[in-house]
């Protein structure tokens, strides 16, 4: 039995009241995950959750700022422990879990970057705009917290800082 997704069953939770396969998860929601020393593409990850039973589709860019805590950043360093991509997989199927997901990329730079460049691309496809934003947030939100991730700064003034260790 196709599982479906009912407001009868609260935003976002599985229920079987519709049979329209737009408002069903699609079989195969996770379309892109990666962890990666190349620069991200806005491009590829909206392209990569496009669905045509999608009505709202929520795309989050994350970049370097060139400020942190009042102190200017001059660069900064991502790295990852090598169960990261593990991680970052269950964090997608979790969201996928608890959303009505019709497609979902997720992909997060290592190495060093300059201020400007492109951290984090995440995106979500839904048959909803609500339930997009909702998946999008939950996602973003998660990776951040559960995936082991981390950010080494190094400011202006020489000194230096790791974030999320």
């Amino acid at each position: 039995m196709a599982q479906t997704y009912d407001d009868a069953d609260g935003p976002g939770r599985r229920g079987s009241s519709s049979d329209h396969p737009g408002e069903q998860g699609a079989e195969d929601p996770i379309r892109l995950l990666e962890i990666r020393e190349a620069p991200l593409s806005v491009d590829e990850v909206f392209t990569a959750v496009g669905d045509d039973a999608a009505g709202g589709t929520a795309l989050f860019v994350g970049t370097v700022r060139n400020h942190d805590s009042g102190t200017d950043v001059a660069r900064l360093g991502y790295s990852s422990h090598p169960s990261a991509q593990a991680e970052l997989r269950r964090v997608a199927e979790k969201v996928v879990a608890g959303h009505p997901v019709r497609a979902l990329a997720a992909v997060h730079r290592v190495g060093d970057l300059e201020v400007g460049d492109l951290a984090v691309v995440v995106a979500v496809s839904c048959p909803h705009r609500a339930e997009a934003f909702d998946a999008c947030r939950k996602l973003i939100d998660d990776l951040k917290h559960e995936v082991p991730i981390w950010k080494h700064q190094t400011f202006s003034d020489g000194s230096e800082e790791w974030v999320g260790v």
